[in-house]
């Protein structure tokens, strides 16, 4: 009986040390094309239903998914009487965290909400109050949440949570902790995701400390910084929305590669020094694309990253529709 206890125990510790999360794209860039626009989802990967990491596109991005196979549990037979699309909208996204209040971080929540399911979306107070009082209320849009002015549709629970506070995200077996970022006088949000022991920073949109005249960044650095020596942060996603050469003046609340690596270098400075990140994978978001004749912004911001990459973490562009394992 001890020795079957024994297996059972070893087997359990087994699955845990190779456990980790499963990222799809849903839209990887930061505006001009309203298809491709922030969202991701995210899941631990001994769980069913995925969080979703802002909404800026939601059903083109699960459609070309299900074409790039990153959605290999849904079929056509399995997902009747939906379509495998609107079976992975409907009942594999357990929720949504919204950053901030940007259109191009929540037109895919708002325009798809007719046909969602009930869920909860979690935020800041300021993220919440916007989507109520801005969006969700009967003249942008009609109201579809559970709160706010006007007829309550009540497909969408509203929940506004306070920072560094953790707090249980649904049915999705996550837990998460929201931290403030400054977004060029527009307030927004990281939030760690955790299950079990392993956690996962997703970025809203957030300019640099220096710039930006605030301390949010170097918070969240210290928080992170503890995850990364506990062995807990197995990824982040941050925001790059310009390649190297923009003043400050003009970045407007968002990052460049020289600036990810300075703020970078603060991580590793909280993590325990040199070689401290080393093959932690940063995932790039939000890059702005380009209608300039040549000009190829995500091919140039990536050079640039790797070139200043001293940290040997692992520099990652998902395109559109794209699953990552990250372990």
């Amino acid at each position: 009986m001890k020795k079957h206890l024994l297996a059972l125990m070893l087997a359990c510790w087994a699955g845990q040390a190779t456990a980790g999360f499963d990222v799809v794209a849903l839209g990887v860039n930061g505006g001009v094309e309203e298809s491709n626009l922030t969202s991701y989802l995210i899941r631990s990967d001994d769980q069913k239903l995925y969080l979703g990491l802002d909404a800026g596109s939601v059903l083109p991005g699960i459609r070309k998914a299900l074409d790039k196979g990153s959605f290999p549990q849904v079929t056509a037979e399995n997902a009747a009487p939906l379509t495998p699309q609107g079976a992975v909208f409907r009942n594999l996204i357990g929720g949504y965290f919204i950053s901030h209040g940007h259109l191009d971080h929540l037109a895919g929540l708002i325009i798809s909400s007719p046909e969602d399911s009930k869920k909860p979306i979690y935020g800041t107070a300021d993220t919440i109050g916007t989507l109520r009082q801005h969006y969700f209320n009967g003249r942008v849009w009609p109201n579809f949440t559970d709160s706010g002015s006007g007829l309550r549709i009540g497909t969408y629970r509203l929940n506004q949570q306070r920072p560094a506070q953790r707090f249980s995200l649904g049915l999705t077996g996550l837990d998460g902790n929201i931290y403030p970022l400054s977004h060029g006088g527009t307030p927004s949000s990281m939030i760690l995701v955790s299950r079990n022991k392993e956690s996962f920073a997703f970025f809203g949109d957030t300019g640099p400390d220096e710039v930006e005249k605030s301390k949010n960044l170097d918070t969240v650095w210290r928080v992170l910084g503890d995850e990364v020596k506990a062995k807990r942060l197995k990824g982040i996603i941050i925001e790059t929305s310009y390649p190297d050469g923009v003043p400050d003046s003009k970045l407007f609340g968002h990052l460049t590669p020289d600036w990810l690596l300075k703020e970078l270098g603060i991580l590793q400075q909280y993590a325990g020094g040199e070689g401290s990140l080393k093959d932690m994978t940063v995932i790039i978001s939000h890059v702005k694309p380009s209608l300039k004749a040549g000009a190829d912004p995500e091919k140039e911001i990536m050079a640039q990253l790797e070139k200043g990459n001293k940290f040997g973490v692992k520099f990652v562009r998902m395109a559109q529709g794209d699953k990552l394992e990250v372990k």
